[in-house]
């Protein structure tokens, strides 16, 4: 855990020398994007079809209609985009690799060389601005042709990923120094148990959790094949990031207490990031996590409980969750060397049972509030994480607001300033070891099934143009000064 020790002493440096609006010197700031929603180029120079591609060309009763085949046009316009890095003082740029366009069949018969060029294009240029590339190995765009053999669902698919990730290492593995495996895998497993997310397989309660082990299998694999082949002469580090949107108790009773924390463990609740109709949208955190990043390993105790007694109710020969040998439940613990946080918002939670059957939901037996834009909640959940998980740095991957557009956006520098203080709270007063921040998002951009109406960005795109025009926001300014000064304003009252 070399990072965090580096953590610990620049920590106790900064505690001692820097006022409590400061972060530390070697504190990581940067955006982040994906590729499905910024590079368009759908089928251009050999990629293949995607999942996302596939769904919002045959679903569009699920989207606003707009597609990601051009998107921001990051695909032709990158040297574009690490301009926009660089004007906004940007020490990381968080972006993923789409497999279909490295692998368009997604397996090793056809390597697309045109995409090897695109992607060490986008890497050089960042490396000669200044900027590190943290690169996500895959962000929900799995190629069509491994979704006809059942996709997540199949644990084959391990397989089909460890070769994936290894072109990748002996491509890029030279500059990339920061990897993530996979990115929020939560949403990614909500396509094997609704019909509202790609790739619209509605088998809820079985194929989200069948979907779930391999995941964790997968990124298990490849964290140990960086480290065992790779790590001596590339000397990079391997995470995995999860939604941990804030989860608290409705009121002080001991059983909405204990709602929460069996939550956390699910982790379910409402997120509008995606679609506001998502009301039944799964996030989990220590069903993905506490078998990676917990002392003893394996599903959290409370999830398989619930799940193996539920399946049994239900006439089940088996548990809908699948077990871990206990070779596998080693194997997996301890495979990462950060733990990578999405958060925008905090719902509160109270005991209840409510979802259809089977699913995730009914199985955590919570109900959830709507969600709420509060920053201390990100602060508790990083103390959670701290407690539940210790001993791995941590790097907030995403968090971001959104509106209905334009450039006056002094509601982001509100919710931005709210955030970054919580995060200081969380370094300085608690002393949780956060390595880095990113800001969802670099741009607007393709917000999933929310489309173009849902705004992130520090930059405006106008996707009216055919040249997607970029602008900097008030916004970009704002996070500018805060990238290049590692402190918040002087207004902020810590």
């Amino acid at each position: 855990m070399s990072l965090l020790i580096a953590f610990t002493a620049v920590l106790a440096v900064a505690s001692a020398q820097t006022a409590t609006n400061r972060f530390p010197d070697d504190f990581l700031f940067g955006a982040v994007t994906s590729a499905y929603q910024v590079e368009g180029a759908w089928n251009e120079d050999g990629k293949g079809e995607s999942i996302q591609d596939y769904f919002f060309h045959n679903h569009p009763e699920y989207t606003t209609g707009d597609t990601g085949d051009v998107a921001c046009d990051s695909y032709h316009k990158y040297q574009e985009d690490v301009q926009m890095l660089k004007a906004l003082n940007a020490d990381v740029y968080r972006f993923s690799i789409s497999w279909s366009r490295i692998l368009p069949t997604g397996d090793l018969d056809v390597i697309n060389q045109a995409g090897i060029d695109y992607y060490n294009n986008l890497i050089n240029d960042l490396l000669a601005n200044g900027i590190q590339p943290l690169v996500t190995i895959y962000h929900w765009d799995l190629p069509q042709a491994l979704q006809y053999i059942g996709g997540w669902s199949n644990e084959l698919l391990v397989d089909y990923f460890v070769e994936y990730a290894r072109i990748l290492f002996q491509n890029f593995g030279d500059r990339v120094k920061w990897w993530i495996t996979i990115n929020a895998p939560a949403g990614l497993v909500n396509g094997y148990a609704m019909n509202e997310v790609a790739p619209s397989q509605p088998a809820s309660g079985i194929g989200d959790y069948l979907a779930t082990h391999t995941v964790i299998k997968a990124h298990s694999r490849v964290w140990h094949l960086y480290d065992e082949q790779f790590r001596a002469s590339q000397n990079g580090s391997v995470g995995i990031t999860f939604e941990m949107d804030g989860l608290e108790p409705l009121t002080n009773s001991t059983e909405d207490a204990e709602a929460a924390e069996r939550a956390r463990q699910f982790q379910v609740g409402a997120v509008a990031l995606l679609s506001p109709s998502w009301s039944s949208y799964n996030i989990s955190v220590g069903i993905f996590a506490h078998p990676i990043y917990s002392q003893d390993g394996d599903y959290p105790a409370v999830v398989r409980q619930q799940v193996d007694a539920n399946s049994e109710a239900e006439g089940r020969p088996r548990s809908r969750l699948p077990t871990f040998t206990q070779e596998e439940i080693e194997y997996i613990r301890g495979s990462a060397d950060f733990l990578g946080v999405i958060h925008f918002e905090t719902t509160f939670v109270t005991p209840g049972v409510t979802g259809e059957s089977p699913s995730k939901t009914r199985d955590s037996a919570v109900i959830t509030s709507s969600a709420e834009t509060v920053p201390w909640g990100l602060r508790s959940q990083l103390n959670w994480i701290a407690n539940e998980y210790p001993g791995f740095p941590v790097f907030i991957t995403e968090n971001g607001v959104s509106n209905s557009g334009g450039r006056n956006d002094s509601d982001r520098i509100e919710f931005y300033t709210g955030y970054l203080g919580a995060v200081l709270e969380s370094i300085h007063e608690d002393g949780v070891p956060v390595i880095g921040y990113l800001a969802w998002s670099l741009m607007d951009t393709l917000e999933w099934n929310s489309g173009f109406t849902a705004k992130y960005g520090l930059y405006e795109v106008d996707f009216s143009s055919p040249n997607r025009t970029r602008t900097p926001k008030d916004s970009a300014g704002f996070m500018a000064e805060i990238f290049s000064s590692k402190q918040l304003p002087n207004q902020y009252n810590h």
